[in-house]
């Protein structure tokens, strides 16, 4: 194995969330019938590697890799740690390490969980990035490509009128600062990006209502929540799940967690205390539901329930919103196709009505 075949199998691992949870659900069905946790692992590399046929594979690599970290001594959470996501690793570390398979079935159903969320997130995302980009190369290769003709056509006599006007205008812009323009949606795009995770404050709170810090939020809580109804079904306090996960957490998150914690520590359940930041996370209804059963019996398998149907609620929320943004940006480029073809026609016409 080269390096670069490991830092594939690194890669290839941690982004496969389908593959990876197909493994930690196969590990932990061994265990419950009594596998040893080397051989279940042993198992599994035969079927990643063919029976050794092909070890460069990028499973086959990372399973026997976390096999040799367990034989230097590491503990499983350790052992998988260079290869899994951080909140997979934590959440095997507050485990009871004599119940391993219950930590990878939490570990499974966080994971799935979050992986529908992303999933209805990508769906959002991804079409109206594609029509945005489709649009905007129709207007540079209109104003590129089918104005600029028909104007030397026409020559210096035609006063433009109306969508020609419009149509002309747009072509002097795009060939003079398409390059400009390119580069300052590429420069925002990555502002947004690198936003999304880093940006706090009050004026963050008010960008969560807008896509797509909107559809980020969604995300990001989707994932905290799992995470720690798993951490607190397996018995850790919830100050204690808190402050673990905001140490692990970007920035945005990381602010939110670390003040909820600081209110806990002066006395509020978890519900309180997440009112008492006025982030709104996740939302209004769900802090109204966990101020609600903090105060009850059994609250772990509370937690768990609002989490599930939080996200069974995330993910029809993520497909309201990418049917609307499909149907919007359809629209949007239907109407410039419109325009487009409106005003070459009244350029046409305006053209002959200067010639005749």
């Amino acid at each position: 194995m080269t390096r670069l075949d490991i830092i594939y199998a690194k890669f290839m691992f941690r982004f496969n969330n389908g593959k990876r949870m197909d493994v930690w659900r196969k590990l932990a069905s061994m265990l419950r019938n009594d596998f040893t946790l080397m051989d279940a692992l042993d198992r599994i590399w035969q079927v990643e590697s063919k029976n050794g046929q092909k070890k460069e594979e990028p499973f086959a690599i990372a399973v026997k890799s976390i096999q040799s970290n367990l034989e230097r001594g590491n503990s499983f959470p350790d052992a998988v740690r260079p290869w899994a996501p951080t909140d997979e690793t934590l959440m095997l570390a507050v485990g009871d390490v004599s119940r391993l398979s219950i930590a990878l079935d939490n570990v499974v159903r966080v994971g799935e969980g979050i992986g529908r969320v992303r999933s209805a997130m990508r769906d959002a995302i991804t079409y109206p990035l594609f029509l945005f980009a489709l649009t905007f190369v129709i207007i540079i290769a209109v104003g590129v490509y089918l104005v600029p003709p028909l104007v030397d056509a026409a020559g210096g006599d035609v006063v433009w009128r109306g969508a020609a006007a419009n149509l002309v205008y747009v072509s002097a812009v795009a060939n003079q600062y398409w390059a400009m323009i390119l580069g300052g949606f590429a420069i925002f795009g990555v502002v947004v990006w690198l936003s999304l995770a880093s940006w706090t404050g009050r004026f963050r709170y008010m960008l969560d209502a807008l896509p797509p810090w909107s559809i980020y939020k969604v995300s990001i809580s989707v994932g905290w929540m799992m995470t720690l109804a798993a951490m607190v079904a397996s018995g850790t306090s919830i100050p204690v799940a808190i402050k673990v996960l905001a140490d692990n957490a970007k920035p945005y998150l990381r602010n939110i967690l670390e003040r909820t914690n600081n209110f806990i520590a002066n006395g509020d359940n978890l519900g309180r205390a997440l009112a008492n930041t006025r982030s709104n996370f996740p939302n209004e209804d769900i802090v109204g539901d966990l101020m609600i059963y903090a105060e009850m019996t059994g609250f772990d398998q509370n937690l768990s329930k609002i989490a599930n149907d939080y996200l069974d609620d995330s993910v029809r929320r993520m497909e309201r919103i990418s049917n609307f943004m499909n149907s919007a940006g359809i629209i949007v480029v239907s109407l410039v196709i419109a325009w487009v073809v409106f005003g070459t026609f009244e350029m046409q016409e305006q053209i002959t009505s200067a010639l005749s």
